[in-house]
């Protein structure tokens, strides 16, 4: 018997069982789109990460590092700023472009309230990418009595003396576009700054990442911290290929000792998690830190570790589920049609024949079903996408690192659903199926339901 006829057979006997068929489809559809949806919101949060740590926190690869005076002090600067982009610029296959990034640690004080955070210089004329992917919040979620439309402008940081917060720290600090803060931090010899910024633009929150970050022009800085023009946080690295980070950041070492500069052992976390280290650490002048960007939000790692593990044990009940109720299905199959298959036995279908319909049966009724779940969770997952759904609960908006809700589908992910799951539907069919084959035509045929 063909293959071909073999699976007419087995899709008639399909049809002629509609009421079970029709059950196991909606079972395994739904399993699958939930499956479908649950690894687009897994890829969301991923993408949201990668986006949020690379606009706000990190390049792909981060040539950062500390000055010591004394061996009990530590600043996180990078001297000669110019000649290292150089050398980076210089000794960096597949490189797309650089920038750099000052740091301050502060507070931020208005008339009705403060905000512990870090603020971050930027060059606006090379922050095209900063710019496109930051999304400003309407002014009713930070105001209260806000209007329900975009107010200020981001691209106003070239101006001297701004600055642009997140919504949530706008409304903390009880501020709208156009409201002046004063910002206070420490200057390297320990000396206390202020200054007045006007807030030119607020942000749409980027869960964690944002909730310590806001952004001001690299010369207010530099000016708050009493710090050398030649003199930047941290210079970040941007490849066309995210993925090779790891080879150049390798490469980028070795330049670097080849050209004689002294470099921390790589520590793959936050530069502010290496403060009390370096500290410690008998050592002054300048030593140069490498990471890649994952270092430097490795402590929002678990969102995706938690979110992977609550995807793989929802799957793992669903699929058993699956499993019992295909198996169930398939046995009280073989119970009815066991003189059918003894008729079939004796006009010469063999054992394997046999195996192989009620397997064809399995595969066929889970290929249909998955197609169709995994069609409906990519049409829920990208209408909700669109639907720029806003997160109420901001601890939840802190997990997903973003205030709306975004899933992300990918093909291969979906087609790997798929695959898995129509595998499975045949699994599970597997026993009941060596059963039938191995039921003797003489007996089949005189089996009376």
């Amino acid at each position: 018997m063909g293959t071909a006829i073999l699976l007419q057979i087995a899709f008639r006997n399909l049809i002629q069982a509609r009421r079970r068929t029709g059950i196991l489809f909606l079972a395994v559809g739904t399993v699958t789109a939930m499956l479908v949806l649950l690894q687009a919101m897994s890829q969301g949060i991923n993408d949201n990460l990668v986006t949020a740590a690379t606009t706000l926190s990190a390049g792909q690869i981060n040539v950062a590092g500390f000055y010591k005076v004394t061996p009990g002090s530590a600043a996180p600067i990078v001297t000669h700023a110019a000649e290292i982009r150089k050398i980076i610029e210089d000794n960096t296959p597949g490189l797309d472009y650089t920038l750099e990034r000052h740091r301050s640690w502060g507070k931020a004080v208005s008339e009705t309230g403060t905000v512990q955070a870090g603020l971050t210089g930027i060059i606006p004329a090379q922050e095209d990418r900063f710019f496109k992917t930051l999304q400003l919040a309407k002014e009713s979620d930070y105001v209260a009595d806000g209007r329900d439309e975009i107010i200020g402008d981001p691209r106003k940081l070239s101006e001297p003396h701004t600055v642009v917060f997140f919504a949530n720290q706008a409304k903390r600090l009880g501020v709208r576009v156009g409201d002046t803060i004063t910002y206070k931090t420490e200057t390297q010899n320990g000396r206390a700054n202020t200054l007045d910024l006007r807030v030119v633009a607020v942000a749409k929150d980027l869960g964690l990442l944002s909730s310590f970050s806001c952004f001001t022009q690299k010369e207010t800085v530099l000016e708050l911290g009493a710090i050398d023009p030649d003199t930047t946080g941290a210079i970040w690295v941007y490849l066309k290929d995210i993925d090779d980070a790891p080879v150049q950041m390798a490469h980028l070492r070795e330049v670097f000792l080849q050209k004689g500069y002294r470099l921390m052992d790589y520590n793959p976390n936050p530069f502010f998690f290496k403060f009390e280290d370096v500290q410690g650490e008998d050592w002054t002048g300048q030593k140069l830190d490498l990471t890649l960007w994952k270092d430097e939000v490795s402590f929002l790692s678990w969102v995706i570790i938690a979110f992977d593990t609550v995807t793989w044990f929802l799957t793992s009940i669903l699929v058993a589920i699956i499993t019992i109720g295909i198996m169930n299905a398939m046995w009280q199959s073989v119970r009815e049609r066991t003189r059918e298959i003894g008729t079939m036995r004796a006009v010469g279908m063999g054992r394997m024949q046999t195996l192989l319909l009620f397997m064809a049966e399995a595969v066929l009724l889970g290929l249909i079903s998955t197609l169709a779940g995994a069609g409906g969770g990519v049409l829920v997952a990208l209408a909700v996408d669109a639907a720029d759904v806003h997160v109420p609960i901001e601890a939840m908006a802190s997990i997903l690192l973003s205030d709306s809700i975004h899933l992300s589908v990918k093909p291969l992910t979906v087609l790997k659903a798929v695959v898995f799951l129509t595998g499975f539907t045949g699994l599970s069919a597997l026993w009941p199926a060596i059963q039938a084959a191995l039921l003797q035509p003489v007996k089949a045929l005189a089996h009376i339901e």
